[in-house]
């Protein structure tokens, strides 16, 4: 009999997750509010489509790739959430990018019922995931990580446990902020070299072969800029949400990180421009535009 592995979520990070296990033979079974998502994950090989009691019980592991702690809450809560409706004890494994604070009242709701609950955060896109080559940042019980990390081996291979639950999405808010950084800085460079009259795709050639170079450079530019197709499947969301989430951990903790904060309030007044759901590669188009915008609060 196939194994099964729960799945909730199966959008840009989910889908290639089930795509991955239904190529190692796995069963998926797996729920998401969106029917398009539904309608790309039915036609995997193995794949079932689930509520969450149908998932608790069908599956002793369950994945989380959903937007954030939020909607993670929401599906264990209630009579008919994945901890009431479990037959016996889960293991969970969260591979949101979340406020780790947030992420601690999960893993504290899990354990009152009984289940395990590890956070996971990701590293490595849905390219990375489909190479079975993601980076997951772990928190929680090392014995449990250790006698179910077999289960992520379909898409994951380098794994960081990185002590208590929380610790994973720590790091994984800390990678972010510096990623979407030098996004930035590199969006700043090249506007630059454009006006010394250089070319932003010679600059990017030249930063891959030195010190400069980054994922940015590597991928972001050639692959969603350069090339005009402006498609980085991302939405601007994206790094307001986890830059956002990074610099208010850090205010918490009076903590000094002026180059977040300096990233955030580009991104905050790109969203006061409407750009919220655009594309991220959008904001290298318009760039100087956003910074010739007016901070608000």
């Amino acid at each position: 009999m196939a194994k099964a592995i729960g799945l909730v979520g199966i959008g840009r990070m989910g889908l290639p997750i089930a795509i991955r296990y239904s190529k190692a033979g796995w069963t998926v079974l797996g729920r998401d509010v969106d029917p398009k998502r539904r309608a790309a994950f039915r036609k995997l090989k193995g794949a079932r489509e689930a509520t969450l009691a149908g998932i608790a019980r069908g599956a002793s592991t369950v994945l989380f790739a959903v937007p954030s702690s939020k909607e993670v809450a929401a599906c264990l809560k209630g009579k008919n959430g994945l901890l009431a409706s479990a037959a016996k004890p889960l293991v969970i494994y969260d591979l949101t990018t979340s406020d780790p604070l947030a992420t601690r009242k999960n893993a504290a709701l899990a354990a009152r019922a009984g289940h395990a609950y590890l956070d996971a955060g990701m590293s490595g896109g849905p390219a990375g995931i489909l190479e079975g080559k993601l980076t997951l940042m772990l928190g929680g019980d090392k014995k449990v990580f250790a006698r179910t990390k077999k289960d992520l081996a379909p898409f994951a291979s380098n794994l960081f446990h990185l002590g208590e639950a929380g610790n994973g999405h720590a790091m994984k808010l800390l990678n972010n902020m510096v990623l979407h950084s030098i996004f930035l800085a590199t969006c700043e460079a090249a506007r630059l070299a454009e006006k010394l009259g250089l070319s932003a795709a010679e600059m990017i050639r030249v930063f891959n072969v030195s010190t400069a170079y980054s994922y940015a450079s590597r991928h972001r530019f050639p692959n969603n800029i350069l090339n005009g197709s402006w498609n980085a499947q991302a939405r601007v969301y994206n790094p307001h949400k986890d830059v956002g989430a990074a610099v208010r951990l850090g205010r918490k903790l009076k903590a000094h990180i002026p180059h977040a904060e300096a990233t955030y309030a580009f991104l905050r007044k790109a969203a006061r421009l409407g750009m919220i759901e655009k594309d991220y590669s959008l904001l290298y188009r318009d760039f100087e535009k956003i910074r010739r915008a007016r901070a608000g609060r």
